[in-house]
Order: C-alpha cells, then sequence, then structure tokens
C-alpha cells in the first residue's frame, strides 16, 4: 500500500534575549494510527487551551485526546486518510475501531444505510485538503475535494469517504464552539 510521507513539525520561539529560533524541528509527539485502518495516520500538531493563545504557551498536544478541541481552544492536525476498503463490513469495522479508540468524543452514531464514519462535534472546522481527493458526506448531498479545496465544517454531521483508491492527505483547524447554529438561530 502506498503511504505519504510523515508530517514535520517546526515550532518558534524567543531566546531570553527575545531573538526568535526555531525550538523544534521534527515528528509531532502526538502520532496515532489505528491497526484496523492499516495507512491511516493522525498527526495532531498543537493545541491552543484557550483563545486568544497565548504565545508562550508550552506545548500541550501530547495531552489531548479525542477529535474535539479543549473548551474555549483550538486543535491542528493533519490526517491521512487510507483509500476505503470495498467490502463493507471491512469499512465498519475499521470506522470503528476508529472511533472506538481515538474519537470518542465525537457523536458517532451513523444510521442505517448511512456511511459508517457519519460523526458530528462541537466545533467549528477548517478543512484543508492538502493531497488527493475525499468525499465530503452530509445528510444530504455529498462533493469531492481535491488539494488547495477548504471546506468550512460548521457543527454539522459529517463523514469522510476516500474513493480514489489512492491516500489522501487533510489539515483540520477544529475551534471549540458551543452548542449547534441551528439551536442558535443561524440559517446562515
Amino acid at each position: 500500500m502506498e503511504h505519504l510521507p510523515p508530517i514535520r513539525r517546526v515550532l518558534t520561539a524567543d531566546d531570553a534575549q527575545g531573538r526568535s529560533f526555531i525550538a523544534e524541528d521534527g515528528a509531532s509527539p502526538a502520532v496515532r494510527q489505528v491497526a484496523e485502518r492499516p495507512g491511516s495516520r493522525v498527526a495532531s500538531l498543537w493545541r491552543a487551551a484557550a483563545a486568544p493563545p497565548a504565545v508562550g504557551a508550552p506545548d500541550t498536544i501530547a495531552e489531548h485526546q479525542g477529535v474535539s478541541p479543549p473548551a474555549g481552544g483550538t486543535v491542528l492536525r493533519i490526517i491521512d486518510f487510507p483509500p476505503e476498503p470495498t467490502d463493507p463490513a471491512q469499512l465498519q469495522r475499521a470506522l470503528a475501531a476508529t472511533f472506538g479508540s481515538m474519537y470518542r468524543d465525537a457523536q458517532h452514531q451513523p444510521k442505517p444505510g448511512e456511511h459508517p464514519g457519519m460523526h458530528r462535534t462541537e466545533s467549528v472546522d477548517y478543512a484543508i485538503m492538502l493531497e488527493g481527493e475525499l468525499v465530503a458526506i452530509m445528510d444530504t448531498g455529498e462533493t469531492v475535494l481535491r488539494a488547495g479545496d477548504v471546506l468550512i465544517q460548521r457543527g454539522t454531521r459529517h463523514a469522510w469517504a476516500n474513493r480514489s483508491g489512492k491516500p489522501a492527505r487533510i489539515a483540520f483547524v477544529l475551534i471549540a464552539a458551543g452548542g449547534s447554529w441551528q439551536a442558535a438561530g443561524n440559517a446562515g
């Protein structure tokens, strides 16, 4: 199976004299894979515990659990999606393992007949397609995203499908949100 190269994370800081420097250069300390989903990789790169974030806040991404950002904060992650298995039972097992081990905090309750990855998070997510293509699936409708496309996911039920036969890579900036947009009366 074809795999994408690891993600390189470069962190900057200021020294005691106020001069900027490269503080860290390498892999994230928070890279996870699911054995039942070969080729998948989640590289969580940074977490801000509050907004606005403190510029000099320490790196806490290794502490992060689940998919959602901390209350009032953000998370940056890059996910590699392998091609979906053609066997529906195998896809169901892979996604159940993914949500059961890494994303227990997502509202993962697919209905019969829908994609087994349907879920919801209480966040606004900026999804930036980096490589390959993914299908963004909603309750009604779907669209193909290719490198350079951006999707703004606003707390809606959704799933991701890689039907391309090749690995795909997407970056997410998750921003904690309160309640659903429907409850807030925002129809736009």
